[in-house]
């Protein structure tokens, strides 16, 4: 047996060269079967795809089905029997709003809100929960029997068809080049390519006529989707109108007032100002009037040659000081600036620098007129 299984191996391989790259003719079947056999490999992508597509509609998230996958495959070698329960986006988001709403404590609106929705979503999550349930029941698992089952026969006589198909064909083409083949034993294999095709057909023919338990589950689905639909939109419906009544609360609600507190409220102490003594952030800053600043003097207020030394008095005195030759000193505003410290009303260096450069830039030659008077020489800017 051994050997006569061999040698029908190794015609089967013959003729299957022979017919691809020898150009042999093999035995041609009706229109029919062939018809029958491409509905039969789109049947088979279609079982597995559809199991595939559907999978991914109830669970959408790539890495959460590859860490379920990974886990369910551990416990299978641990001996363990883990479940590991899909995330729904729902409830998701439905726990972050739960726990920040908590958070934030339910004596505002918001939270309340936060913490109604949540509980919606959740809600969502269970109903979305029923319906991987009934699908995988009533959808998946009959589509991986009809695969695992129906289709692997059918694929199984096609494939065994095919190999007595070739050892006949070349059985009957050696006997009809001359070789020594009996006639019984073209005959068997005739017998058994015929039982094959019969087997092929029956299995094909039972495995598309199907319609009703197919079409049957397909309802089924679509009955199972309507039925998740209308239970959130039921769900949604409360949820809306309960947070239009929080809304009506919210716009309805009296404004608090609201009065910020200040660091003295507060018993905290602040930084001292430098110069008298002032404390920032505190009510004394705001209720102590600003001291009076006299108004301003002109170039012709130097009591010496000098500018600089206008300052050396204990207070401004208006003196007259004859002015420098093509001097014409320009009166001066009240309110503009004098030289003096604007908190303390004294003049500090950088104060009397500005005041003196200030005045004789206005003379219009840019401070030449001084210069020359002190020094005895032209101002030359370099």
């Amino acid at each position: 047996m051994a050997f006569a299984g061999l040698k029908k191996q190794i015609n089967k391989a013959n003729q299957y060269v022979t017919e691809k790259m020898g150009g042999a003719e093999g035995t041609k079947l009706d229109l029919d079967f062939v018809e029958m056999e491409r509905k039969t490999d789109v049947t088979c992508e279609l079982v597995e795809e559809l199991q595939t597509k559907t999978k991914e509609f109830l669970q959408p998230n790539p890495t959460a089905r590859a860490k379920m996958a990974a886990v369910k495959g551990i416990s299978k070698l641990s001996g363990q029997a883990k479940s590991n329960t899909y995330p729904q986006p729902e409830g998701v988001l439905g726990d972050c709003m739960l726990l920040y709403g908590k958070k934030l404590g339910e004596d505002t609106v918001f939270s309340n809100c936060l913490i109604e929705m949540g509980e919606a979503l959740k809600q969502m999550a269970d109903v979305k929960y029923s319906l991987d349930d009934n699908i995988k029941q009533n959808f998946l698992e009959p589509l991986h029997h009809l695969q695992t089952k129906d289709l692997k026969e059918v694929m199984h006589h096609r494939k065994k068809l095919q190999g007595r198909r070739l050892d006949f064909d070349c059985k009957r083409r050696r006997q009809a080049k001359g070789a020594h083949i009996a006639d019984d034993e073209i005959r068997q294999a005739e017998e058994k390519f015929a039982e094959s095709l019969q087997l092929a057909q029956i299995g094909m023919f039972n495995l598309l006529d199907n319609d009703v338990e197919q079409v049957a589950q397909l309802t089924f689905f679509a009955e199972s989707l309507l039925e998740y639909h209308q239970q959130c939109t039921e769900i949604l419906k409360g949820l809306v109108s309960t947070l239009m009544e929080k809304k009506e609360e919210a716009v309805n609600r009296p404004k608090m007032e609201f009065v910020p507190k200040t660091l003295a409220d507060l018993h905290i102490e602040g930084i001292h100002d430098l110069n008298n003594g002032r404390r920032y952030g505190s009510t004394q800053s705001l209720s102590r009037p600003r001291q009076h600043i006299p108004p301003s003097s002109s170039v012709g207020d130097l009591s010496t040659t000098d500018p600089f030394k206008a300052w050396e008095a204990p207070s401004p005195v208006r003196t007259q000081v004859r002015p420098a030759p093509g001097f014409k000193p320009h009166p001066a505003p009240r309110n503009q600036f004098n030289g003096r410290d604007p908190w303390t009303g004294d003049f500090s260096f950088i104060c009397r620098v500005i005041y003196v450069w200030f005045w004789l830039w206005i003379a219009g030659d840019g401070g030449g007129t001084w210069w020359k008077a002190v020094h005895g020489r032209n101002l030359t800017c370099t």
